[in-house]
């Protein structure tokens, strides 16, 4: 019972569309009308809104990090992965929205947070130094998430080691269109101009 309250809780904490509610919330419309349809930080920075995309990096962030403290305060740590993998479900499968959500990169990044801090900060590491030299958000996010079970090997932490090429796997299915945009030349680079 305590594992499936703890996936239960994870799906409701990262099925809140927050890309969507603070878009529209700010008067910029649907997020699913521009860009890649994605209700995720990316594709709210195509807005020209930099601060409403800062805010749903953070809230998306923390939907990944709350349910999985939550879960390995009250319960275990196998209780803490229910609650991530239920976290990134909610993500990419929110109910609210008919099950089209974001690529759980964000909440992924939370749920490392939660897991094992170090590894997230890895995780953001890499992932800045590829979207700086490359200008790929998708590109970085599948570098990245590639990496963690080796980060998890190499830190000693084995018991990590499955959960997250699981969830390196999820994230990579997620970005299948974009790694056929990458093969191709046609994906979009990350942009900062704003049209504030």
């Amino acid at each position: 019972m305590q594992y499936f309250l703890s996936a239960l809780l994870g799906y409701l904490f990262g099925a809140v569309p927050f890309g969507l509610l603070l878009t529209k919330a700010a008067g910029l419309g649907d997020v699913r009308n521009i860009g890649s349809g994605n209700i995720g930080a990316t594709n709210v920075l195509r807005t020209g809104n930099k601060p409403i995309a800062i805010a749903t990096l953070l809230c998306d962030v923390l939907k990944g990090t709350i349910p999985v403290l939550i879960a390995a305060h009250y319960y275990d740590f196998n209780a803490s992965l229910f609650a991530a993998f239920g976290a990134i479900a909610g993500h990419i499968f929110p109910v609210w929205l008919g099950f089209k959500g974001g690529k759980g990169v964000a909440t992924l990044i939370g749920i490392l947070f939660g897991l094992y801090w170090p590894i997230a900060l890895i995780f953001l590491a890499v992932w800045l130094a590829f979207a700086f030299a490359f200008k790929f958000s998708s590109l970085a996010a599948l570098t990245s998430s590639m990496l963690l079970p080796i980060w998890a090997v190499l830190l000693g932490h084995l018991e990590l080691a499955l959960p997250l090429t699981v969830l390196a796997i999820v994230v990579w299915i997620m970005h299948r269109a974009n790694i056929s945009r990458l093969m191709n030349g046609t994906e979009t680079k990350i942009s900062l101009s704003s049209k504030k």
